[in-house]
């Protein structure tokens, strides 16, 4: 978990922001792109889904679409914010569909795996 004293930083050097509770997000499903030694996946980039990335989610296996409410989670749509796994971005955008990005909510720690100008080209307001 987090260090609450500690705050968490974001892409851009100043406060992680959150990204999202409806539906609620983050490695430690506290709204927010944090990430700690347990998140081996680094779910630290705020997407703005699109249905052209859910798709190609669900194609490369990771269906973030389909509700599993055995799990509490009601699937994704477009316009939903989440807190994405940094590989799986660099992923998409290396296959030309990687989703708009909150870099405000994107934890710095994606900076290990994207480059922040990457990161910059999906910007979103």
């Amino acid at each position: 978990m987090p260090n609450p004293k500690v705050p968490s930083v974001n892409a851009l050097g100043g406060k992680l922001a959150p990204c999202s509770t409806a539906p609620l997000t983050g490695f430690f499903r506290n709204g927010c792109c944090d990430t700690g030694p347990d998140d081996h996946g680094s779910h630290t980039v705020c997407a703005v889904m699109t249905a052209e990335f859910l798709a190609y989610s669900k194609y490369v296996g990771n269906d973030l679409s389909t509700p599993r409410p055995e799990f509490g989670f009601e699937g994704l749509k477009p316009g939903d914010r989440w807190c994405l796994c940094a590989g799986r971005f660099l992923q998409a955008h290396d296959e030309g569909c990687a989703p708009q990005v909150d870099l405000n909510a994107t934890h710095e720690a994606a900076l290990e795996v994207v480059p922040l100008s990457v990161l910059r080209r999906y910007a979103v307001g």
